[in-house]
């Protein structure tokens, strides 16, 4: 009781104290006041008591940059529609035209797809292959949006991607749960929806830039973003019920049975632990995904817990299963992972390939 009583003086003293020095002192006291259990909860009060009440939500204002005024997104989207004839003439041809006479169409036909600059980007590494082309980085995307003219096949490549992910073939169909980006009213049918909606009164000009703001199903993105990253535990867990390969996959109910029994101090526990018949550790499996660079390099750092831990276990492998852009970061984000793991590193892709390397194709029963 006594303590408590302290623990309430020290945060009312914090709390009325206007002199921020003072403040930082009696802060700086917790430690020597109050044995190290304690630390999290006198922390948690304070911040509660004192810094709580002078946060404020800065949800209604936003970091401005001139290249998402309306007036951009007009211009290019009048641009685009002059030069196909109201979205008329959309072959690739036609297309590759249009971005060479106003490269800031580009923006418009981006939009349309539901793309980031950055997904743009990738997406024209296929586009380039089959074209035999050098593909688009995300800053020539970027400065061809802008309106400045970019390499002569830059256009055709473009208007690759633009044309066949308006047709729905670019990329493979997936199975399960999820639908293209393309399938949303604006484009629903293709060409064809892009006309009625621009013939029909919708102001597309301000429904782009309104897409322009937040990208493509930006808060559906983040409202599913717990299912996007149980998209890669799902196909780890299938492939080893598949080949009936003994494991355990992490979860709440879980996490500390898992690190009783097979003796973890990484917290959280791996995604995934591999045993063999007789119930012993072979191996620690952990699914990442990252879609920009900051935050690959980041959860790279997990890997390398990992790696200390098998060690510590008497050399049980890590095992990497990686999606998302953000893994292209290579310095500093996947390099790392790949030294972590000794280059077992797995993709979607590359999935089936994982059971090939040891211990795992001496588990499969």
């Amino acid at each position: 009781m006594a303590d408590d009583e302290e623990i309430v003086a020290l945060v009312d003293s914090i709390s009325t104290e206007k002199n921020w020095n003072r403040r930082v002192a009696l802060v700086r006291t917790v430690p020597e006041r109050f044995g190290k259990a304690r630390h999290q909860r006198v922390y948690a009060q304070i911040a509660d008591s004192a810094y709580v009440r002078d946060l404020e939500p800065d949800f209604a204002y936003i970091h401005w940059r001139d290249e998402y005024e309306l007036s951009a997104i007009e211009h290019a989207y009048k641009a685009a529609h002059s030069l196909t004839e109201g979205f008329l003439n959309v072959t690739a041809a036609d297309l590759a035209r249009t971005i060479a006479a106003a490269p800031e169409t580009l923006r418009i036909f981006r939009l349309l797809l539901g793309f980031t600059t950055q997904e743009f980007a990738a997406s024209s590494v296929i586009a380039a292959t089959q074209l035999n082309e050098r593909p688009l980085s995300n800053g020539s995307v970027k400065s061809i949006e802008s309106g400045k003219a970019a390499a002569s096949s830059a256009p055709m490549v473009a208007a690759s991607v633009i044309d066949q992910a308006m047709r729905g073939v670019l990329f493979a169909k997936r199975f399960g749960d999820v639908r293209s980006k393309i399938t949303k009213p604006d484009t629903a049918a293709g060409w064809d929806t892009v006309r009625k909606y621009a013939v029909e009164n919708v102001p597309l000009p301000v429904f782009l830039h309104q897409r322009h703001y937040g990208g493509a199903f930006r808060q559906l993105l983040d409202a599913t973003s717990g299912a996007r990253g149980n998209i890669l535990e799902n196909a780890v867990e299938a492939l080893f019920t598949a080949k009936h390969i003994p494991f355990m996959r992490t979860g709440p109910s879980t996490q500390s049975k898992i690190s009783r029994q097979f003796g973890l101090t990484v917290k959280p526990a791996p995604d995934f632990v591999i045993q063999d018949k007789d119930g012993s550790l072979r191996a620690i499996l952990e699914c990442k995904q990252a879609n920009d660079g900051g935050t690959a390099r980041d959860k790279a750092a997990r890997f390398a817990a990992l790696r200390t831990e098998g060690v510590r276990l008497g050399g049980i492998p890590v095992f990497a299963v990686l999606a998302g852009l953000g893994w292209r970061r290579t310095a500093d984000a996947l390099g790392p992972v790949v030294r972590d793991t000794d280059g077992r590193v797995f993709t979607v892709k590359t999935l089936d390939l994982m059971i090939t390397v040891e211990p795992l194709p001496s588990l499969i029963t």
